[in-house]
């Protein structure tokens, strides 16, 4: 009597099983294909960009801020520490959250090699051996896209009800202000500057966007995951 029912447990517990893995395989297919249909607007949580604002799916509002760098290299131990204190007691006043972005972004070179260019025009033949030599190796750095800079952003956000707008344009004012009077240069990002930084941030194959024409460089996910320019 024993056996039988022993055999009976571990079918049903081997039943159990079996249907809890296929249950498990199915919520992860249908969350897959939920995926695909995804646009990449969907994708990265972005509604509109108009102005000096960057709209969520989720009913944020963002702004940003620029900081440029900062050479300290030319600056004394004390300098440095100086600036730092600065910086710091500048920065400690700010009661708000705020997040910080480092990307990097491909150099264009391109007026260094046409100011090279222009140099062969030369009578000298080891001065434009010399010329073409660094155009060359010019042209293979930016074939080879290692040449890049940091760019460094701030920024803020809030419930886009009740005037979550002016709030965050208040809120990166502020931000700027407090780094401009430690003599940082910073800048409030437009709509365009918005939209580069997003490619730089969630487009890998982004270089360098000249055109004004949003549309064209905002890429969607078709069904079978591959994306395309609309």
């Amino acid at each position: 009597m024993l056996l039988p029912i022993i055999m009976l447990l571990l079918c049903l517990v081997g039943g159990g099983a079996v249907f809890f893995y296929l249950n498990m395989s199915n919520r992860k297919k249908k969350a897959t294909f939920d995926t695909k249909q995804q646009t990449a607007h969907e994708f990265i949580n972005v509604k509109d960009i108009r102005g000096h604002y960057l709209y969520t799916l989720d009913g944020l509002v963002l702004c940003f801020l620029k900081v440029f760098p900062v050479s300290i290299d030319l600056l004394s131990k004390n300098e440095k520490q100086h600036f730092i204190n600065m910086l710091t007691a500048e920065l400690s006043t700010v009661q708000y959250p705020f997040k910080f972005i480092a990307v990097s972004r491909p150099v264009d070179i391109s007026p260094v090699i046409s100011q090279l260019t222009s140099l062969l025009n030369t009578d000298d033949p080891k001065q434009k051996e010399l010329l073409k030599h660094e155009i060359l190796e010019m042209n293979t750095f930016a074939l080879s896209g290692e040449v890049v800079e940091r760019q460094f952003y701030l920024s803020v956000w809030n419930r886009l009800e009740p005037d979550g707008e002016r709030e965050s344009l208040q809120s990166i004012k502020s931000l700027a202000q407090h780094f401009e009077d430690c003599q940082v240069q910073t800048q409030i990002l437009k709509q365009q500057d918005i939209v580069r930084l997003c490619n730089l941030v969630h487009n890998p194959g982004y270089t360098h966007l000249e055109t004004t024409d949003q549309d064209a460089v905002i890429p969607l996910l078709t069904e079978g995951g591959l994306l395309h320019g609309r």
